[in-house]
């Protein structure tokens, strides 16, 4: 993958960029020049893939028939493999989305358009966003970490996301539990991994509401609890990965006093080890400054990348290209 920091502008020599953003609920694609040039937009729930990506389908084609695309990037939930020499390139693998698993994600937009494509998953994308445009600019090594539906890290080591036989998948890792807690964990895989234990799904099921109606002790619990097990999780983070600093977002990111509360629970995760001061400073972890734009515009970096890798104009769509 290409580098994720960079200058102010995503645009490539004029020319306009197709994104799209799948995610667990909705799908965002967009039609710009650059995150701060979007020209067109629409947004629709995540359902049956085949009828799913139809749609995203006739939105691009539609806006290809106004004026040529250059590329499209895409940042899809995960697991997906993005390893172009894999042949499962471009499917989903093991999901709990219904229909999603083993489903062809790249192939039909790839057959109907045309144009280069750019793949990533959604949390890399919002942290090459992040990192051009946001919280993490102008660091080389960084994570960003989204805490939601499911709890995801995006990897950004010398200024390249990190992939391999798969993207890495730490909301996966394992996580010690709290003393006397014996909450199951909500992952269908691992019971309770980090996603099991401190995913929006796990706080509304042991608090009995979401995150976002607590009040009063029932939020300060919640809070604490969320505090303990992110911050475990973001030990394995910070050993596997060694970043500058840790990007904060989702949903549940928004919490109120989540983001103190991990800060002061992370040092003791850390058990004084190595014991680097900048670990304990409010700059090594803090909010995404892009909100919900950090994935769309994620995606529109990808498609970037991927027209100037192609360094061709823009084609008809009767010659497939990726």
């Amino acid at each position: 993958m290409g580098p994720v920091t960079g200058g102010e502008s995503t645009g490539v020599g004029g020319g306009r960029l197709a994104a799209m953003e799948t995610g667990g609920t909705k799908i965002i694609c967009l039609v710009g020049r650059s995150p701060d040039e979007v020209e067109e937009t629409v947004r629709f729930p995540t359902g049956e893939p085949e009828a799913t990506v139809a749609r995203a389908v006739e939105f691009f084609t539609a806006a290809a028939d106004r004026a040529p695309l250059a590329a499209l990037g895409i940042g899809a939930f995960g697991p997906i493999q993005t390893l172009p020499s894999h042949p499962d390139f471009g499917r989903i693998a093991s999901t709990t989305k219904p229909g999603w698993s083993g489903f062809d994600l790249l192939g039909p937009l790839r057959s109907a358009l045309g144009i280069p494509i750019g793949l990533d998953t959604d949390v890399n994308g919002a942290a090459r966003a992040e990192g051009a445009l946001g919280a993490a600019r102008g660091l080389e090594t960084f994570a960003y970490v989204t805490v939601g539906t499911g709890i995801g890290v995006g990897a950004v080591v010398g200024g390249r996301t990190v992939r391999g036989l798969l993207h890495p998948e730490m909301g996966h890792v394992s996580v010690p539990r709290r003393p006397g807690d014996d909450f199951a964990g909500v992952c269908p895989y691992h019971g309770d991994c980090l996603e099991g234990m401190a995913s929006g799904p796990a706080l509304a099921r042991r608090a009995g509401a979401p995150g976002e109606s607590l009040t009063g002790d029932a939020l300060a619990a919640a809070v604490e609890t969320e505090a303990y097990y992110l911050a475990a999780g973001l030990r394995a983070v910070i050993y596997c990965v060694a970043p500058q600093r840790v990007v904060l977002g989702g949903g549940l990111a928004r919490l109120p006093g989540l983001l103190p509360a991990l800060r002061s629970a992370l040092p003791a995760a850390l058990g004084g080890y190595p014991g680097l001061p900048e670990h304990s400073d409010p700059a090594f972890l803090v909010p995404a400054a892009l909100g919900d734009g950090a994935g769309p515009a994620g995606a529109l970096l990808i498609a970037a990348e991927a027209a100037a890798s192609a360094g061709q104009p823009p084609r008809d769509r009767s010659a497939a290209h990726c």
